[in-house]
């Protein structure tokens, strides 16, 4: 074989995936490296960096109760998102997986949200909700339920319109995700329990339910992963307020490399952002490990 045909053959597949492993160590590599070196540094951005050990770490878990208050916001996002979201997602997919007159339009106008920008949706929905000129109110109010505006970007029910925002936002992606597992589901197996008596309730729920188990636990995962680490809509729609009632994880994270409004606006705090960063990589992987453990428990049992 020719010389020039081996070198060819040999280094035509390092060639194609160099792009992939250049772009990985200069964007993921890196900052990971560089956030592990920072977090024992005082480091502003500006002034030389200053070793100080642990105590990023001390402030951490002894003096900064506002980054757990947010980790408690997170976990209540995280629950009130997914406890609506993954239900809805996957009764939509079962209802669309039948032969329904339109359910490929209807498919793709559930599915629509999910390929819109954040920011643009928060956006949006900040202008609906707006508690003096936005459209829900002056709807509510036109038809009588309410007398006055409601602030649903207020101290009370800000939470509750971040997980409204985030649900309308998620549903169309886990639905697509429930319907790839459901096609994998054969139709003998819904014929055969239509012939023993079973509705479509039960055929749901004893047929559709146990089979979808193993894709059903990696779109829980993904779901759980992905809303933990979730904060571009809260940024629009509240920048974690009022008063850090919204305020999530990665949002304070973020705060700390960047001002978000007129009231971040302060010294930036590279090395305790890193250090923060790390513990809240920590929180999410053993979340994700629990409820791993947890459901591999449950399925050995069943």
């Amino acid at each position: 074989m020719p010389l020039k045909k081996r070198l060819k053959e040999y280094t035509g597949p390092y060639v194609m995936v160099l792009p992939t492993v250049v772009l990985l160590l200069l964007f993921a590599i890196y900052p990971l490296a560089w956030a592990f070196k920072y977090m024992f540094y005082d480091y502003d951005g500006f002034s030389d960096a200053t070793f100080i050990g642990l105590e990023n770490f001390v402030r951490l878990f002894t003096r900064d109760s506002q980054y757990w208050h947010s980790v408690w916001n997170t976990l209540v996002f995280t629950a009130g998102k997914l406890v609506i979201t993954l239900p809805l997602s996957l009764i939509l997919a079962f209802i669309l997986n039948n032969k329904l007159f339109g359910k490929n339009t209807m498919r793709a106008i559930i599915f629509m949200p999910t390929i819109i920008s954040t920011a643009v949706i928060s956006l949006v929905f900040y202008l609906m909700f707006n508690s003096y000129n936005g459209i829900i109110n002056k709807m509510l109010m036109s038809i009588g339920l309410i007398d006055q505006p409601i602030e649903w970007l207020g101290v009370k029910y800000s939470m509750l319109t971040a997980i409204l925002v985030a649900i309308w936002g998620a549903v169309g992606n886990y639905m697509v995700l429930f319907l790839a597992g459901l096609q994998g589901i054969s139709n003998d197996l819904y014929e055969s329990a239509a012939i023993d008596g079973a509705n479509k309730v039960q055929q749901f729920w004893y047929v559709t339910i146990p089979l979808l188990g193993p894709v059903m636990q990696i779109i829980v995962m993904l779901a759980i992963v992905n809303t933990l680490k979730s904060y571009e809509s809260i940024m629009v729609l509240t920048a974690g307020g009022p008063g850090g009632k919204t305020e999530v994880m990665y949002l304070y994270i973020y705060k700390l490399f960047f001002p978000v409004s007129e009231g971040d606006a302060v010294v930036q705090q590279y090395g305790y952002g890193a250090a923060v960063g790390f513990v809240s990589a920590l929180i999410v992987g053993l979340l994700t490990s629990a409820y791993l453990y947890i459901s591999r428990k449950s399925s050995q049992a069943h």
